[in-house]
């Protein structure tokens, strides 16, 4: 068509396509959300799949193997944890009053002695005010499961994203290798090499860190569960797990384990003893985290920093709620990979090189 040989109205349209597709990804991001999961799902999951048709798996079979490894995988998970954020709720619940005493008991003493200040906790009003928030549900599982019957469209959301998305990642995973053929073959030939290209760098950059960062993860879980087991922790394994799973998130994941873990140890050992445990076993998370796992299974020169990717989680959540939560990293990836082509263009044009 004589649409698509001339340049600057082709370039045009391919500009007003991709401006329309952000604005409807902001108007549909609701809807998008299932199959933005099941998209980054697939993308962890398609080795996996393709790992299993070279051994004579069918396609189907090889897809239908992986849904399902996912599927359990995620119901261990919420096995794992619920039943202990539920009994740690109800213990901080019957515990808050004492522990606020004897931390009053410890403050207020010192804050007179030091600033001159006479102030005391009032453990009925705090108390008053953690039973409000919290309410009288039997945990925090009680409390969803409650909210949930409260609201028949966040129910009725919620069992369409359990069926929607394995039903979209085993598509997705049939035809996986057929889609990004069908890509590259829709990418004008003058530009084909250049596409492939850019393609196989977002996919360096996105797979060392996302496989890799789920590589820290596992092993960071086995290691707080461990510990936190060998140091007395009831809640052992849950803490670890969550923490684990948490640290994807730099720093914020690895303070809420912490904060999680300090709480645990405080409802269940009280003194200073708990809290000591928790600091060494988690400073030497820390480290193990910071100087062996993540050098070793992410590596540091993909470039993507712990700081630019929590940039990039609240930025693309705050513009397109949980579904960009879920393309904020690839969308990184995509831009770092640009800013590193055009930081080469400019070192090598004639403009830099001008004295």
């Amino acid at each position: 068509m004589a649409f698509f040989d001339d340049e600057r109205v082709a370039t045009g349209a391919w500009i007003s396509v991709g401006i329309a597709l952000l604005v409807l990804m902001a108007l549909l991001s609701a809807v998008l959300t299932p199959f933005a999961l099941a998209a980054v799902m697939a993308y962890l999951l398609a080795p996996g799949s393709e790992w299993l048709r070279r051994r004579r798996f069918p396609p189907w079979a090889a897809a239908l193997a992986m849904v399902t490894l996912m599927a359990m995988a995620i119901t261990a998970l919420l096995l794992i944890l619920l039943p202990v954020l539920q009994h740690e709720s109800a213990a901080l619940r019957e515990q808050w009053p004492a522990l606020l005493a004897r931390l009053d008991t410890y403050l207020a003493p010192r804050l007179n002695d030091w600033f001159g200040w006479d102030m005391h906790l009032d453990a009925r009003a705090l108390a008053g005010m953690l039973a409000e928030h919290v309410g009288e549900q039997d945990g925090m599982a009680g409390s969803l499961l409650q909210r949930l019957r409260a609201g028949g469209a966040a129910l009725l959301g919620a069992a369409a994203m359990l069926v929607l998305v394995p039903v979209v990642l085993f598509y997705l995973l049939l035809e996986w290798s057929e889609f990004t053929r069908r890509l590259a073959l829709a990418v004008p030939r003058r530009w084909h090499a250049q596409f492939v290209s850019i393609v196989g760098e977002v996919d360096a950059v996105l797979s060392q860190f996302l496989r890799g960062q789920l590589s820290v993860m596992a092993a960071l879980a086995a290691y707080y569960s461990v510990a936190l087991a060998l140091a007395g922790f009831d809640s052992a394994l849950a803490i670890g797990v969550l923490t684990g799973t948490l640290v994807f998130v730099p720093y914020v994941g690895y303070t809420i384990g912490l904060l999680l873990a300090l709480g645990a140890a405080l409802l269940q050992f009280g003194g200073w003893i708990g809290p000591l445990k928790v600091a060494l076993i988690y400073g030497a998370g820390q480290v193990l985290e910071g100087f062996v796992l993540t050098p070793r299974l992410v590596g540091q020169r993909i470039g993507l920093h712990p700081l630019a990717v929590i940039f990039a989680l609240l930025a693309f959540g705050e513009l397109f709620g949980f579904f960009g939560v879920l393309v904020a990293l690839p969308c990184s990836a995509m831009l770092l990979v640009a800013l590193r082509r055009l930081k080469r263009a400019y070192f090598a044009s004639a403009f830099y090189g001008r004295s």
